[in-house]
């Protein structure tokens, strides 16, 4: 998930004056003379540092840069000055896209909110979902479980550069261009690991957790492959790749597992 955004709401409180002298020395209520409260007021610094403020000089420089260049160039001040607003409204147009009031950590990906449209489809034939589940005592998460009659999946969705080629070396190497995603599958393998050994301790019986990666972004050359233990897929055959394995589990057994999995593997961001 991209997570570059930073929060903009560190305000500070201007301090108030208050007397450091003990209260023996402090004159009485009665005989005090009125007096009113110092506040200091904000310095330009403090000012120029605010988020909002930052960014509104940044944008006022490269206007005022890109004007006098084209300016210059073209022997025009009219069209500098145009390129300058040109450049400005750029600025602003792309800051407004790439920002949100929701702060990052609580957005899904992408490539999580189509996994989730393909699984919500599931739900008509006795499957049942979780999003953002963490894995207690680690920094792992798992996208997307999914319970229902062929048993329990871990899918992770991932969002790759579509310029890069997805290839396999061996069966067990997975590669994204030059890149190595060893770690990534051991990554996927553990959190499935670990959901299983919690749902079985509080189930009662061993219950496995299938983990998985659904790749979006460059063409997978293959339908489903399992590599190191995980079925590595292009994104669009997630739902296909859980309904067409053999039936596992009755809906007794998917609404008590659904209702511990709630349990023991908590929402990443609250309630979800």
């Amino acid at each position: 998930m991209d997570s570059d955004h930073q929060r903009e709401d560190s305000h500070t409180t201007s301090p108030i004056w208050v007397s450091d002298r003990p209260e023996s020395e402090q004159p009485e209520a009665e005989d005090a003379a009125p007096t009113s409260a110092y506040v200091e007021r904000a310095s330009l610094k403090a000012l120029f540092d605010q988020p909002r403020v930052r960014r509104l000089r940044t944008r006022a420089i490269v206007a005022l840069a890109v004007g006098l260049v084209i300016g210059f160039l073209l022997r025009d001040w009219r069209l500098g000055i145009t390129a300058a607003v040109i450049a400005a409204i750029a600025d602003s147009l792309y800051h407004s896209r790439s920002s949100s009031t929701v702060p990052a950590w609580r957005r899904s990906s992408i490539a999580e909110r189509r996994t989730e449209a393909q699984l919500k489809r599931l739900e008509r034939n006795g499957y049942r979902t979780l999003h953002a589940r963490a894995i207690p005592g680690t920094e792992a998460q798992i996208d997307h479980l999914v319970i229902g009659p062929t048993g329990v999946y871990a899918v992770d969705s991932e969002k790759w550069d579509k310029r890069l080629p997805v290839r396999v070396q061996m069966g067990k190497k997975l590669f994204h261009g030059p890149f190595d995603m060893k770690p990534r599958l051991s990554e996927a393998m553990m959190e499935a690991t670990k959901a299983g050994e919690l749902i079985s301790q509080a189930y009662g019986r061993e219950i496995t957790v299938t983990p998985s990666l659904a790749i979006y972004g460059p063409p997978v050359p293959w339908k489903i492959m399992t590599i190191r233990g995980v079925h590595v897929y292009e994104g669009a055959r997630a739902r296909r790749w859980i309904t067409k394995r053999e039936q596992a589990l009755t809906s007794a057994e998917i609404d008590r597992l659904h209702e511990i999995a709630t349990e023991v593997l908590p929402a990443r961001y609250g309630d979800g």
